[in-house]
């Protein structure tokens, strides 16, 4: 893993655009209460097409960003973002983003990653309840008789794989529909299958961009009054 071949001209101009991907996502997320996160997205991007110290900066200055400018809560999670970018760019490494199928698996990956560490946080800064979706599923795992702890892990190892995998096939079908001359310019570029267009993961990508805006403008109309 070579740092300084992480981090070309291509690079720094495509943090900042990954950075609002995932603070603008995670807004909406957050606002709808939904029990997943989605902020990962651009993450996973730069850490696939750059490389994993690409990915780890670019979660870590999500983190610090989104707290300085609209969330103070966004600082306590900065070693997830900046593992998350990590895991992608190593799971790309190892030829999990050519293929659909091996996207999911990358997913998995780093949904275990994230898991083992939004855990922790979850308990010791918040309590168990955090200002996030997730928090019902841990609130459903307490009335069942689970301690706090037992459900913060429960529900974060429910809730992690469908978001980060959601997020694995996102990214990919983003870089699925860049030119082969501007993937070119990142240096993990032959990493990621170029020519097969994913068809499978741009249609799973669409149905949950569908189900993100149903949610959305069911909870619009949960608040317009009769």
């Amino acid at each position: 893993m070579n740092f300084k071949k992480n981090f070309n001209t291509m690079t720094w101009v495509l943090i900042p655009v990954a950075i609002a991907i995932n603070v603008v996502v995670g807004q909406i997320v957050l606002t709808l209460k939904l029990p997943v996160f989605l902020d990962s997205i651009g993450t996973v991007l730069v850490g696939v097409l750059a490389g994993p110290w690409a990915g780890a900066l670019t979660g870590l200055l999500t983190s610090i960003i989104s707290g300085l400018a609209i969330n103070p809560d966004s600082f306590n999670w900065w070693p997830v973002g900046l593992f998350i970018g990590f895991i992608a760019g190593l799971t790309a490494q190892f030829g999990l983003f050519r293929k659909s199928w091996t996207v999911v698996v990358s997913g998995f990956i780093i949904a275990i990653t994230s898991a083992l560490l939004s855990a922790p946080i979850q308990i010791l800064a918040y309590g168990g309840i955090s200002p996030w979706g997730i928090s019902f599923i841990v609130s459903y795992f307490m009335k069942l008789n689970f301690t706090t702890e037992q459900s913060v892990v429960l529900a974060n190892f429910i809730s992690e794989p469908i978001d980060k995998i959601a997020t694995a096939l996102l990214a990919y079908s983003i870089i699925q529909g860049l030119s082969t001359r501007f993937l070119g310019r990142f240096s993990q570029n032959d990493l990621v299958d170029k020519d097969r267009r994913g068809k499978l993961t741009n249609i799973i990508s669409a149905g949950i961009i569908i189900f993100l805006l149903l949610v959305l403008a069911f909870k619009l109309l949960s608040i317009i009054p009769e």
